[in-house]
């Protein structure tokens, strides 16, 4: 069960995206839980099925999730708030809202563009084995003729991504708690005659936790009645976790060589490492004579993927429109799995590889800080009132519009046809902002399929695919582009649209971009030169752009960085050479506006109290920050921000309406830290994924909340 090949873990949206398709018909009520299930079957089913036809020995049981594997963790455990437990389906409920029940909060897993939900866990939350899902999936495979290894986040990794109830200690303190549960699963695996679990543990490469998970893995590794286990660390080098999960009792541990390096094979202790080689963040071919090279040093190896392919679409071949020369360079999951099975046929006929060849070390990092005047000498004039309402971005995408550019693509619709459709949607945009009484308006974006791709899809040194699906969270599913070359732009990408949406209204449209930092992290990215290069060519197309809207009299431009936060590398003894290059380049991204252009950016869902000087840092005159969702947990980090700030006070990531009042005390949470006259109202992310009519109610009450709230003439 765990020799020769394995990985940590597969996509589940569905290679067609069958499960966004179910989830989203059980919410609209077209859909009934028997057909919400069979449909996580077929897709369990086709997922083995696929691994073992590709070669694969030891194949991963419990990686499939309804929405998030974190969320299912605590489900499992019982961690379930008090509140959410009388709703009809509770577990929907912590992930969406519910009954006028706000959802759990929704952050990054790690440094990926993965959202998984948030855990809260008291001092009286039952932490005790309530759930069978782990064992239910491994009778499944096992009546389709396959033996599985149950994946589960760790007690140590699932305890450091909850938070903790209000005036409660740190989850982590409830680690004796945790581990008791655990060990109860780990029996009941046992008595089903699993003879390995996978317990993921990434939170140890972070250097956070390592003295809790030896005590941990000392304690489960000491029990009789257990399967073997496999602890697994990645998205880094494991650094002080790998002693300390040597010293226990354990039987293998998983490593990520792809970002950490190697390891010392003294330093194992002994243990099964299952080495995960080939990378499962990208999609490029793997080195295989330089895996080969570096899988020689370890005896009695697993060949592994770094990580879950979870962050990698399914299939590279259903992308029979990509360029030759370029599909020759990539791999996607299935193609890594291949990689995987080949590596190990090699290393069992005694092939040795070749060392690797020294990867570019590129230029030293920028320090000169590109900007305009300073903040308070800037003369932005905008003719506003005090509490400003406004938006990020993006409106609903209907499927008019998704039909339109089907039939564009299709040939069925020709250019001007669907550039009229386009024209229709934005001034139906503008109409509704005023007539609701929205203060600066958006375009609503209704030619772009998506915030990254839609500039990938306008800049050289891009491709983009039509099957690359990546889960993001729940249903919510991108396509992120592949930066296989030089980044150049070569013509206005936004500026038409944004003089159009202008020319409907007398109120102030913001120009809409996305930030070189984010247009990196949300694609897959060359390795043959360093990030910050590509960042840099990056922010020069975008600087290009924001140089051209104002010139086109584009007097408010926002340039989105939402994930500035999601590329701060886990060690935090190299995060501030990070922050110092990216805060450069969308500087310089910002700096061709001028004195007399107002620059928002926007961050979400991204722990931005993390990087808040580096926000300062971006220079923008106002900054619009994730808050709604999190309970305004942001705002007493606030205090003495000098520039305009809209904390989101709608959370879009839910199907509930919040209500004025609702909204009008988050506006007052935040009137009591930052002066009336530098806030501003907004959602706390773009209003793509929603319906207009919930559109329209909340931005309702949004401009009622304002208003209320604004001080007299």
């Amino acid at each position: 069960m765990l020799t020769h090949s394995t990985i940590l873990g597969y996509p589940r949206i569905g290679p067609r995206r069958e499960l966004k398709r179910a989830l989203e018909a059980y919410w609209d009520g077209r859909l009934d839980r028997d057909g919400l299930d069979r449909v996580g079957a077929d897709l369990r089913a086709g997922t083995w099925r696929r691994l073992a036809a590709l070669g694969l020995r030891a194949l991963p049981s419990n990686t499939f999730s309804e929405y998030d594997h974190v969320l299912d963790t605590a489900v499992l455990l019982d961690a379930v708030p008090e509140r959410y437990r009388a709703a009809a389906d509770p577990y929907f409920a912590m992930a969406r809202g519910a009954d006028g029940l706000p959802p759990l909060r929704m952050t990054k897993w790690f440094d990926t563009n993965y959202h998984y939900l948030v855990p809260e866990i008291g001092a009286r939350t039952p932490l005790r084995l309530a759930g069978d899902k782990p064992i239910r999936e491994v009778r499944e495979a096992r009546a389709l003729g396959h033996e599985t290894r149950p994946v589960l986040v760790g007690p140590v990794t699932f305890l450091l991504l909850s938070e903790p109830a209000a005036g409660d200690p740190p989850p982590l303190t409830r680690l004796d708690d945790a581990l008791t549960a655990y060990a109860d699963l780990l029996a009941a695996l046992a008595a089903e005659g699993v003879e390995w679990v996978q317990l993921d543990e990434p939170a140890l490469v972070t250097g956070a936790g390592v003295a809790q998970a030896r005590r941990a893995y000392e304690w489960l590794g000491a029990l009789s009645d257990r399967p073997k286990l496999l602890v697994a660390s990645y998205f880094g080098e494991p650094g002080e976790a790998l002693p300390a999960l040597a010293a226990t009792g354990i039987e293998a541990i998983g490593v990520d060589l792809v970002r950490g390096g190697p390891v010392d094979p003294a330093a194992l202790g002994g243990k099964t490492l299952v080495a995960g080689v080939v990378s499962g963040r990208d999609v490029w071919r793997t080195d295989l004579g330089a895996a080969l090279y570096e899988l020689s040093r370890y005896p009695g190896v697993v060949v592994s993927t770094s990580c879950s392919l979870l962050h990698v679409p399914y299939d590279l071949d259903a992308e029979t429109g990509l360029d030759p020369a370029l599909r020759e360079r990539l791999a996607f999951a299935d193609q890594k799995v291949a990689e995987v099975v080949a590596l190990a046929d090699r290393l069992a006929r005694g092939a040795r590889g070749r060392a690797p060849s020294p990867r570019p070390a590129g230029r030293p990092a920028e320090s000169t800080l590109e900007g305009r005047a300073p903040y308070p000498e800037r003369s932005v004039q905008v003719g506003l009132p005090p509490l400003p309402v406004t938006t990020i971005g993006s409106f609903p995408q209907t499927g008019e519009l998704r039909a339109a550019r089907a039939a564009l693509a299709a040939g069925t619709l020709d250019q001007r046809g669907y550039e009229r459709l386009i024209e229709a949607e934005i001034e139906r945009v503008i109409r509704l902002q005023e007539r609701l009484g929205v203060d600066v308006l958006v375009h609503g974006e209704p030619e772009r399929n998506d915030m990254v791709q839609y500039f990938a899809e306008h800049l050289d040194g891009f491709a983009t695919t039509r099957h690359g699906w990546v889960q993001s969270y729940g249903s919510r599913c991108t396509r992120p582009p592949i930066i296989h070359g030089d980044v150049r732009r070569t013509a206005p990408i936004t500026v038409r649209w944004t003089r159009f949406a202008q020319s409907l209204t007398e109120r102030p449209v913001k120009g809409m971009l996305t930030g070189p930092v984010t247009i990196v992290a949300w694609s897959f990215v060359r390795r043959d030169i360093p990030l910050r290069e590509v960042v840099v060519q990056v922010a020069e197309a975008v600087r290009a752009e924001v140089r051209d809207l104002a010139a086109a009299g584009t007097s408010i431009i926002q340039v989105d960085e939402p994930a500035l936060r999601e590329l701060l590398p886990l060690r935090r003894e190299r995060q501030d050479e990070y922050l110092q290059w990216a805060v450069a380049a969308y500087r310089h991204a910002t700096s061709s506006a001028g004195d007399h252009t107002q620059i928002h950016t926007h961050l979400c869902y991204s722990n931005a109290s993390e990087v808040i000087a580096a926000i300062d840092g971006l220079d923008a005159d106002v900054t619009t920050i994730e808050s709604a969702r999190s309970g305004g947990r942001i705002l007493g980090e606030l205090d003495g921000f000098g520039r305009g700030l809209g904390p989101g006070v709608y959370d879009i990531h839910s199907p509930r309406v919040p209500s004025a009042e609702e909204v009008g005390d988050l506006l007052d949470a935040v009137l009591k830290v930052v002066p009336v006259e530098r806030v501003w109202v907004n959602p706390d992310c773009g209003l793509k994924t929603r319906t207009y009519p919930q559109v329209e109610a909340a931005l309702a009450n949004l401009v009622t909340a304002a208003r209320e709230r604004r001080p007299s003439p």
